[in-house]
């Protein structure tokens, strides 16, 4: 049997980046963004992107979620086209381990091996990364610690630092970069740009046996850890704050509103109503014939929301906003993170439009999509067409889809609500409410 001390001196297997047919194991901790924030593992020579051949093959990869030093939930582990997806906690430090027998390969005139990956992410403070505990029932595991502005990085082999190991570091930014530890097994490394970045290492071990029926004369074994650098930011990005707020001032906004009413037909599933209502300048809405206990007040409701996002109402302060990614060719535009505010939120912003809203709202994570903006006659944008996508903050399972169409009609300086159709998508089934408006008065 193989001890401690043979492991520590066991002969470092480290395929470097550059070398374009090695596949690593790598996990990354996504900012919150739609339906939450995830943790994903890609299999792949990038670090960022999987490699769809063999996403089947790595389903089986086991996580395990840290979030308090030393304790482990395992995590439910969804299989996409590229890459695996697991829903982490929307704030907070995050870190993710997990652990995957890829099985033994054979190649001619070398030593059959049995190949284990050990992919690991973390994202938070770097006090509280600091913090996070090795998994005891993970063998190889690299664990990292912010020393005098670098990174500190130690590989353990039964929780034991293994001296003169060497790391590559790969990334958009930083591919390549190979550096090494000392003989306590510490090395230190600090990117050169800011960015996700990933640093890995691997070990062969002199260990025969069977696995699957199948003979092996060696295990070769590699442990990756995924990061944002800098580790933490906080303040508003200038750049950020001015995207957002280039996007705001776009939108087609009630100002000066004087308030009006107007004539109603709705619908329901079936269900049909006509009646009257009045909107103030303040967006206060009144339904002037309430005989019904389901049509009316979805009316009331849609037209009060209509009303909160369309007047004109001055910002208390400026935004607190970052860039939450370097990803600058998203189709939906970049993601901004929105620091403070009563729900934690992101958007997604694109040719002057603000494209997605995302918000975590305890028990549901929300997503809004923009399909299709108007402009008005002041060429200003105005909704037609989105989607509300919302999915439980737990499970991750998506609970409804909402279509939303909206028509407007101009009415003075006010582009007024002419039409408005919400359907609904569930597991229950489909359910479709409309309503159109005519006469509209301003009041005076």
């Amino acid at each position: 049997m193989i001890t401690s001390r043979m492991l520590l001196v066991a002969a470092l297997c480290v395929i470097f980046a550059s070398q374009a047919q090695a596949h690593f194991l790598f996990a990354r901790i996504r900012p919150p963004a739609e339906g939450g924030r995830f943790a994903e593992v890609y299999f792949s020579d990038e670090a960022d992107a999987g490699d769809p051949r063999f996403i089947d093959k790595v389903a089986p990869t086991k996580l395990w979620l840290q979030t308090k030093p030393g304790a482990f939930d395992a995590l439910t582990v969804h299989q996409t086209s590229d890459r695996l997806r697991a829903l982490v906690p929307g704030q907070g430090a995050v870190g993710v381990i997990g652990e995957f027998t890829y099985g033994i390969l054979a190649r001619p005139k070398q030593p059959a091996f049995l190949l284990r990956h050990y992919p690991k992410a973390v994202a938070g403070s770097a006090s509280d990364i600091a913090a996070f505990r090795a998994k005891p029932e993970i063998p190889f595991e690299i664990v990292m610690r912010s020393v005098d502005g670098a990174l500190e990085f130690t590989v353990l082999r039964d929780g034991k630092p293994v001296p003169l190991a060497a790391f590559d570091a790969v990334s958009g930014q930083a591919k390549g970069h190979a550096f090494k530890a000392d003989k306590e097994g510490k090395a230190r490394w600090k990117p050169d740009v800011p960015g996700h970045c990933s640093v890995y290492t691997g070990q062969t071990l002199q260990q025969a046996g069977m696995h699957d029926g199948k003979k092996y004369d060696e295990i070769r074994e590699f442990a990756t850890i995924g990061f944002a650098w800098p580790l933490e930011s906080s303040g508003a990005d200038a750049n950020a704050v001015k995207l957002f707020q280039e996007a705001m001032s776009e939108r087609a906004a009630w100002t000066k509103f004087p308030g009006f009413s107007g004539d109603v037909e709705a619908q329901a599933d079936g269900r049909r109503w006509k009646g009257s209502f009045t909107m103030s300048a303040k967006g206060d809405v009144s339904i002037d014939l309430d005989d019904d206990v389901l049509v009316a007040p979805w009316v009331k409701e849609q037209l009060e929301s209509i009303a909160l996002h369309r007047l004109d109402r001055a910002q208390s302060k400026d935004p607190v906003l970052q860039f939450a990614d370097h990803d600058t060719r998203h189709p939906l535009g970049r993601l901004l993170l929105f620091e403070g505010g009563q729900f934690a939120s992101s958007y997604r912003v694109k040719d002057r439009q603000i494209m997605v809203v995302n918000r975590l709202l305890g028990k549901v994570n929300m997503t809004i999509t923009v399909l299709d903006n108007d402009l008005n006659a002041d060429k200003k944008f105005l909704p037609r067409s989105y989607t509300i996508h919302y999915w439980n903050a737990k499970t991750g399972v998506l609970e409804r889809t909402e279509t939303n169409q909206n028509r407007w009609t101009r009415v003075g300086s006010w582009d007024l609500p002419a039409h408005v159709s919400v359907a609904a998508t569930s597991s229950s089934g489909q359910s479709v409410k409309s309503m159109t408006i005519s006469q509209h008065r301003l009041a005076k």
